[in-house]
């Protein structure tokens, strides 16, 4: 739902790592929704956007955490929509943990049940958020913390999540290898994505990596020089 792409689904690729964190991307449902797993060498991870939609995808989802021997701790949502938290309320039951969100977000976990239904979607279960943040709040993962940047626009409480150590963030639906997140959707603001992009994500060194909602992959020196919607 973020933007128009079309890539293979189930595809579980690790992007990075460090000498104690990792990213890890799979590909999950019929918007081809990127669900990174970020985890310490000893195993501990939380899961961003969790997006298996079938029984196919949870199947996955569990395989992969059970070969890499992870513990996950909390599920984080860059963002409500649909596509990005089909898997929510599978993954707090399988795994018995809570869901975070910035409290923005709840008036699209509220209206998903209608969404799903316009999409045809009948596997959706809601899931409400068992606590709420915001920017300069933090995720702690072992001895590492992501900083939670606010970038609202493509939804009213996006998030992104940015390892300052390792120069990367989790994008969800604001900037993409040559795109930029929609703002068709109700509750989504034009100018304000534009501005948390400039503002917030340009701020940050040329070399981060950005992990995006959708598609592979880029970097912010690169958008910042090549992105069409923003040069």
């Amino acid at each position: 739902m973020g933007y128009q792409i079309f890539f293979f689904t189930n595809i579980a690729t690790h992007y990075t790592s460090s000498p104690m964190l990792q990213v890890h991307c799979l590909t999950f449902n019929y918007f081809y929704e990127n669900t990174y797993i970020i985890a310490t060498e000893a195993g501990e991870a939380i899961i961003i956007d969790p997006g298996c939609l079938e029984l196919a995808e949870e199947n996955t989802l569990k395989a992969f955490i059970e070969s890499h021997k992870l513990q996950l701790t909390k599920i984080v949502n860059t963002h409500c929509h649909l596509d990005h938290v089909f898997g929510n309320q599978f993954v707090k039951d399988t795994y018995k943990i809570q869901m975070y969100c910035h409290a923005n977000e709840q008036v699209i976990l509220d209206n998903n049940h209608l969404i799903a239904q316009m999409y045809g979607v009948k596997r959706y279960t809601p899931t409400k958020a068992d606590a709420y943040i915001t920017e300069n709040d933090t995720i702690q993962i072992g001895n590492h913390v992501l900083e939670i940047l606010y970038l609202p626009g493509h939804a009213p409480g996006h998030i992104g999540l940015y390892n300052k150590k390792d120069k990367w963030i989790i994008s969800g639906d604001v900037l993409f290898k040559g795109s930029i997140g929609r703002t068709d959707f109700p509750f989504c603001h034009h100018q304000d994505l534009i501005d948390s992009i400039k503002n917030k994500l340009f701020a940050l060194p040329d070399e981060t990596i950005v992990y995006a909602g959708h598609g592979e992959p880029t970097t912010i020196g690169y958008e910042r020089k090549n992105n069409p919607f923003l040069v």
